[in-house]
C-alpha cells in the first residue's frame, strides 16, 4: 500500500517554486559580474581608449589655472617642511649631478622619454602575455592618473627649478637638451605648476610593481624595482620635483590599486593571466 502511494505521488506533477524563491541573481547583478570579469582586450579599442584618456587628462591638467603666487607659496612650504624633516637634499643633489655633464644630460632625456616609453611598453607586455590581468592593471594606472588631477587643482605647486630664490638649476635649459613639456620652448604648452603629485613616480612605480610581480626572470624583477628608484633620483636631480611630490605619486598609486582590487575582487597580479572566452 505504501509503495503504491509513493508511486502515485511520484507521478503527480510538482508545483514550481514561487519566483521569489529562485536562486537566479537579479539582472543588474549579472551585468555587474560580467563587467568585473576580465575579458580579452581588443587592440584598436585599447589604443583608442589610451589615446583619448591621455588627451582628456592633458586637457584637464593644462586647463587648471596656473596659480603662480599660490604655487610658489606652496613650494616654499614644502621646502621648509622638508628642512624640518631633515630630507631637504634636493639642492645638493641637483648641483652635484649637474656638474657631471654626461650624467645629467642622460637624466634629462630619461625624464623626457622613459615616462611614456616604459609605461606603454608594460601595457603592451600585459596585453600580449597577461590578457587576464590587463584590464585590472590598466584600471589601476588610469585611476592613479585621474586622481592626480585633484592634486593639481587643489594644490598648485611650483617645481624646485621655478623657485626664484631656491638656487636650483633647470638642467634642460642649462645644458640645452631637448626635454619634457615642463621646460624650454615647450613650457607654454603645459601647466608649469602641477608638480604635486609626481606622475613620473606614480607611473614608474606602477610599471615597477607590475614587472616585479609578474615577470619570471630574476633580472627582470630587479629591473622593475630599479626603475622607480632611478626615476626618483632623476626627478630630484633635474629639479622637477621635491621628495614629497614623490610621496604624493605613491598615494595616488595606492588609490589606483585599491580601486582595481575592489572592482575586480583582488589585485591585478593575483588574477589569472588567461581570459574568459
Amino acid at each position: 500500500m505504501g509503495d503504491a502511494l509513493t508511486r502515485t505521488l511520484d507521478g503527480l506533477p510538482t508545483t514550481p517554486p514561487p519566483k521569489g524563491d529562485r536562486a537566479d541573481p537579479p539582472v543588474e547583478e549579472g551585468r555587474l559580474a560580467r563587467l568585473r570579469t576580465p575579458r580579452a582586450p581588443r587592440l584598436w579599442f585599447e589604443i583608442l581608449l589610451i589615446a583619448v584618456s591621455y588627451w582628456i587628462y592633458s586637457m584637464i591638467r593644462n586647463a587648471v589655472p596656473e596659480q603662480k603666487a599660490k604655487a610658489l607659496r606652496n613650494a616654499d612650504w614644502i621646502w621648509q617642511a622638508e628642512h624640518s624633516l631633515g630630507i631637504a637634499v634636493e639642492h645638493t643633489v641637483n648641483h652635484a649631478v649637474n656638474s657631471v655633464t654626461w650624467l645629467i644630460v642622460s637624466m634629462n632625456y630619461y625624464y623626457a622619454t622613459l615616462h611614456f616609453i616604459v609605461t606603454i611598453g608594460v601595457l603592451i607586455w600585459l596585453y600580449r602575455w597577461h590578457p587576464g590581468r590587463y584590464a585590472a592593471a590598466r584600471l589601476a594606472l588610469f585611476a592613479t592618473t585621474g586622481v592626480a588631477l585633484i592634486g593639481y587643482y587643489f594644490y598648485p605647486l611650483a617645481p624646485p627649478r621655478l623657485m626664484p630664490d631656491g638656487g636650483f638649476i633647470d638642467t634642460l635649459i642649462d645644458h640645452g637638451t631637448w626635454g619634457s613639456m615642463a621646460s624650454g620652448n615647450l613650457a607654454s604648452m603645459s601647466n608649469q605648476y602641477a608638480a604635486m603629485p609626481s606622475m613620473h613616480i606614480g607611473w614608474s612605480l606602477w610599471c615597477g610593481i607590475t614587472i616585479a610581480m609578474l615577470a619570471k626572470p630574476v633580472w627582470a624583477k630587479a629591473l622593475g624595482l630599479l626603475y622607480p628608484s632611478m626615476t626618483l633620483l632623476v626627478i630630484v636631480s633635474t629639479a622637477n620635483h621635491f621628495w614629497l611630490d614623490a610621496l604624493g605619486g605613491v598615494l595616488c598609486l595606492a588609490f589606483g590599486f585599491g580601486l582595481a582590487g575592489i572592482w575586480f575582487g583582488t589585485l591585478p597580479h593575483r588574477l589569472s593571466p588567461h581570459v574568459v572566452v
